[in-house]
Order: C-alpha cells, then structure tokens, then sequence
C-alpha cells in the first residue's frame, strides 16, 4: 500500500461529513480521462507513511468525522489493518472504488470496516471497455454493483460525463442496465462534469472544454425516474 498524498479537510469527498482524504497509488484502469495521472502511472514522488497518516489523524480525533481512502484504484493494495486503526480512532470510513473488486468490497463490508461507498458507473454495459481501456470482467463489475446496492450502506453511483464518451443515449441505457441487474431502482446516482484540470493520462484531454451544468441537468431529467435520487454535481 502506497499512501501518495492525503487532503487534510473537505466538506465534499464524504457527504455530511467533515473528512480529509487519502490517496493511493495504482489503478488496473487506464481511462484517459483521469485527472490525477501521478496515481495511476509510475511515479516517484515519496510516498506517506501510515504512522504519519495515522498521527495525523489522532490529532484531528473531534475536529474531523470521516476519512475518505481514494486513488487510482484503493482496493489494489488496500491493507484492512490499516483501516482497523482507522476504525479504533473512531472515524466512519468512505471508500472510492471502480468495482473491479467485488470481493474485496464484500469482504469490507461484512467486517464492517467501510460505511459509505461510492463507486464509479464509467459508462453504459456497451461502451464500458471502450471508456476504461481495459479487458475488465464486466461481471464483477455487476456484483460490485449488486454487493454495494444490497450492502445496507449508503451508497453513490456516479459518473463522469466526457465528451467524447458520454451521450445522453448512453447515460439512459446506464440507467436502464442499473434497474434491470437490481430489479429495481438504485438509490443513488450522480452526474459529474468532465473538467479541464490540466493534466491527463492521455494528453489529447488538454485541448476538451469542460462539461456544461445545463447539460448535466438535461441528461438528469431523462433518468431521473430511473434512480430515487440523481444529483448533479459541477
């Protein structure tokens, strides 16, 4: 487990919460979206240790709620001891995953480990290889999903919407795929726009606009009878 940096306060990562972030290095998806490439790709910045987050955190015991534990890809390398120490400082835990790893986020949640999962829905069943640039099991990405929804946690399906990627045809077929594996509809989902941060793993994103808000809410209001909730964040 590679700690590559950590955001020490935020009031977004962790919904209701007052939470920092950690985040760790590798992902087994090459999206050439993603904004943080120094996760993802060989890096040589130093890394963090555990005892230094761990320190901080213990400084921080009533000032802080949650802790969010994202990447790249966490379940990679995710070490559970490490989220045990965690847990006995009496923090609630968020973890940020791409579902590659059903049976690690099971796993999790029946040792009551994690109590929030937000789970990235790249695309539509169809065009999901094509976005994530990888031979992934759609199937475990389906029992992540049904592992999450049936979890009894609170949960966030989310996608960010790409040009290039996403039309509203292939956000309503999402929807559609979601309802059908569950049998009913999932409780919460949300739409975040491509932004223009800079720096990609692939580079020909430097040259994208970002993703309007009005569009956001168009493609809301056609799924929005799909989901029990659908945000839409900018």
């Amino acid at each position: 487990m590679e700690i590559k940096g950590i955001q020490k306060f935020t009031l977004l990562d962790y919904p209701k919460k007052i939470a920092c972030t950690i985040f760790l290095f590798g992902c087994n998806f090459r999206c050439g979206f993603c904004h943080n490439p120094e996760l993802v790709l060989k890096d040589t910045n130093p890394k963090i240790s555990e005892e230094e987050i761990l320190s901080f955190l213990e400084k921080r015991k009533g000032q802080l709620e949650g802790v969010c534990i994202t990447g790249g890809e966490p379940l990679l390398t995710l070490d559970e001891n490490f989220l045990k120490k965690i847990k006995d400082l009496g923090y609630l835990i968020k973890l940020d995953t791409n579902g590659s790893f059903p049976e690690r986020i099971k796993d999790l949640v029946d040792k009551r480990l994690i109590d929030f999962i937000a789970m990235d829905i790249k695309n539509s069943k169809e065009k999901y290889l094509e976005t994530i640039s990888r031979d992934v099991d759609l199937n475990k990405i389906e029992e992540s999903i049904k592992t999450i929804h049936s979890s009894g946690l609170p949960y966030d399906f989310r996608t960010t919407i790409v040009p290039g990627f996403h039309e509203k045809e292939d956000i309503v077929n999402l929807a559609k795929w979601l309802n059908d594996l569950l049998g009913k509809k999932p409780k919460k989902y949300s739409l975040q726009g491509f932004k223009n941060m800079g720096k990609f793993i692939d580079n020909k994103y430097q040259e994208e606009t970002n993703v309007t808000e009005l569009y956001l809410e168009e493609i809301k209001e056609l799924i929005r009878s799909s989901f029990e909730k659908v945000e839409v964040r900018v």
